[in-house]
């Protein structure tokens, strides 16, 4: 599938100074997508004021963000991050003027796709994706549970991540732990690393196994390792080169174990790199209990043309195919670390054995070869947008027609929490100035049918609409519509009606959780059959509902539309769409996307309170005096 250039936002939760291997992922992969034409934003915390400052005047200032980029990426620090103490017991909240520059960015910047790496509370991977108006890929990396997460803010948490268009898992073992505690379909995507071209190592007889440690793993497991040195034939031919940011360790060795373990500070003085300790390795030991695992290092290892020795974690045996091109151990005991380690080199055989099992896999961990199958995880949400040009003939013929007013939701007494005769929204519709109005009856059309007979009378143009609930997917409104649609069908078997009849699927308070409302997935699930989202609705308890609203019409470019959802008369004319007269939901659809919302101040608490005067605290008999009082008036407004 052909991807078109995109403009894509990469947001990490690590400061970008860290040194971090999830940063050193994103900055690969951030090159990667440049190269084949993309324009890529690294998001992440920093420990630079400098940087923090520069990239916030390049927020605020409203320019081309890529302007200053460098070969198609640049990175934007959106604040500083202090680190926390060693002996911190929770993480610390995400300072306030780093979530407002995510905010401000999210909005302004004009981005395909958010991609969040770790999007778990507090961090700027939540915050963007609780702030994008772009479709939200996430990749989950770390196959260890997070306890706050996924016990104390479950739920909350599962919301946030409902935002999601596309979850990604670095390995099974992260995307089984997920499902687990968040249900959704994980893409298993590896990340790269880099591949040697070279023929294997030749090694003459006598030389000493090279064994290397690469500490990016749990503090225990430096310490496990060298227990288990101790534990290994001090005849044996080998060398141990420690790559760590700590420096030696404290755990006592042999003296002679002393002579053969060299420790290396991972970008000191003499500039030995991670890639510079796999090149020269015939064997690298992974030995975390679980805590921290380092999956990724374990991939670069092989890449490397090194054999792994890793403890008997899951996802370590998913990376080393089981044991295929690689050795395991019991997890927690240097004893059974020692004997697989003296097995490798005492056995030459079996060490080159194995080497050339990773062959077989290596060419496969690339980075061109990930960046291939995530231009195809973009390529699935991108095509799933709508096309905002719409259908130009349509819409020139519009831009001669005259300016109408619009309200897409309302209710009249034919639904069971409504006692607005019809007479009396029709009389109310033209006070307020309203060229057409779509009557929106909970699971009813007969309020539509007999306002369209008498709309003549007042000069309304009637658009014939049902509020359908369904059966556990909350609400959605049918425009244009030829007969009742029955309520209790799925969503998508009421969307197949609603298009069987020629008419438009409109989404009304999409998430206004007060409400029985589709939720995220379900909504994704019919994203392409979705022809208007309301994303006003002046009813809606909390206004960040319509926030959320208008960002999903955004992110996959959906018409938008806006109704008072009136319940009472009064409540008419809170909100008005301004847009060309049409004929038939063709026209109405393109002049919808043609349209201006306007909106003013209304008062939820009163409209709410006629609500229950006229339905609930008027007596049967009253009702019926003072439906006749108010259709009498309605219709001599008509005639006058």
């Amino acid at each position: 599938m052909p991807v078109p250039p995109l403009s894509i936002a990469q947001v990490t939760p690590h400061a970008w100074e860290s040194g971090h291997e999830l940063n050193a992922l994103i900055g690969r992969t951030a090159t990667e997508l440049a190269a084949r034409g993309h324009q890529v934003l690294i998001v992440a915390p920093s420990t630079s004021l400098r940087l923090v400052r520069e990239s916030r005047a390049a927020i605020r200032g409203g320019g081309d963000l890529w302007a200053e980029a460098t070969d198609g990426v640049r990175v934007l620090a959106v604040g500083e991050v202090v680190p926390a103490p060693v002996s911190a017991q929770r993480r610390s909240p995400l300072p306030i003027d780093v979530t407002r520059t995510i905010e401000e960015l999210m909005t302004t910047a004009p981005l395909d796709l958010c991609h969040v790496h770790e999007p778990f509370a507090p961090s700027t991977a939540s915050a963007a994706l609780r702030h994008s108006r772009a479709l939200n890929i996430g990749t989950f990396h770390q196959p260890t549970e997070r306890i706050v997460a996924t016990q104390v803010a479950r739920k909350l948490v599962d919301l946030v991540f409902g935002r999601l268009d596309a979850r990604l898992a670095s390995f099974q073992a992260t995307a089984d732990l997920l499902k687990r505690h968040f249900p959704g379909s994980y893409e298993v995507l590896r990340p790269g690393a880099d591949v040697t071209a070279e023929a294997p190592r030749a090694r003459t007889e006598g030389e000493p196994v090279r064994v290397a440690f690469i500490d990016g793993e749990e503090r225990g497991a430096l310490r496990l390792f060298l227990r288990a040195l101790r534990h290994v034939d001090a005849a044996l031919a080998f060398e141990v080169t420690v790559l760590s940011e700590r420096g030696p360790s404290s755990t006592p060795l042999r003296a002679d174990l002393r002579a053969r373990v060299r420790f290396v500070e991972r970008g000191g003085r003499d500039g030995v790199s991670e890639a510079d300790v796999l090149a020269a390795a015939d064997v690298c030991v992974f030995a975390s209990d679980g805590a921290a695992p380092s999956p990724a290092g374990v991939q670069r290892a092989i890449a490397a043309g090194a054999v792994p020795l890793c403890s008997s974690l899951a996802v370590y045996e998913e990376v080393t195919g089981e044991g295929e091109h690689g050795l395991l151990f019991a997890t927690a005991e240097p004893q059974t670390c020692a004997a697989q380690l003296s097995r490798l080199i005492a056995d030459p055989a079996l060490l080159t054995r194995l080497r050339a099992a990773g062959d077989d896999v290596r060419a496969g961990l690339d980075w061109g070869h990930m960046a291939d199958r995530l231009e195809a995880v973009y390529a699935r949400a991108v095509a799933r947008r709508h096309d905002p040009a719409g259908d130009p003939v349509i819409r020139a013929r519009l831009a001669t027609r005259k300016t109408i007013d619009v309200d897409l939701h309302m209710h009249t007494d034919h639904s069971g929490d409504c006692a607005t005769p019809v007479e009396v929204l029709l009389a109310t519709a033209a006070e307020q100035g309203l060229g057409a109005i779509a009557v929106t009856d909970h699971n009813e059309v007969s309020g539509a049918f007999d306002a369209q007979a008498k709309a003549a009378e007042y000069g309304v143009k009637i658009i014939i609409g049902e509020e359908v609930k369904t059966a556990s997917q909350g609400e959605v409104i049918g425009l244009f519509l030829t007969e009742k649609i029955p309520r209790g069908l799925t969503l998508q078997e009421t969307v197949a009606e609603i298009k069987r009849q020629g008419g438009l699927v409109y989404v009304p308070h999409p998430f206004d959780r007060m409400h029985a409302v589709p939720d995220y997935e379900h909504l994704l699930d019919i994203v392409e059959d979705i022809d208007a989202i309301e994303i006003y609705n002046p009813r809606v308890a909390i206004g960040s509902f319509n926030d959320e609203a208008e960002r999903f019409a955004a992110k996959y470019r959906i018409v938008a539309g806006a109704g008072s959802d009136s319940h009472v008369a009064q409540g008419l004319g809170s909100v008005r769409i301004r847009m060309p007269d049409f004929d038939g939901p063709e026209e109405f659809i393109q002049a919808l996307a043609m349209a201006e919302i306007q909106t003013k101040p209304s008062s939820l608490l009163y409209v709410q309170a006629l609500k229950f005067l006229e339905t609930k605290a008027t007596p049967a008999g009253a009702k019926q005096a003072r439906k006749a009082r108010r259709v009498a008036r309605a219709k001599g407004q008509a005639r006058g």
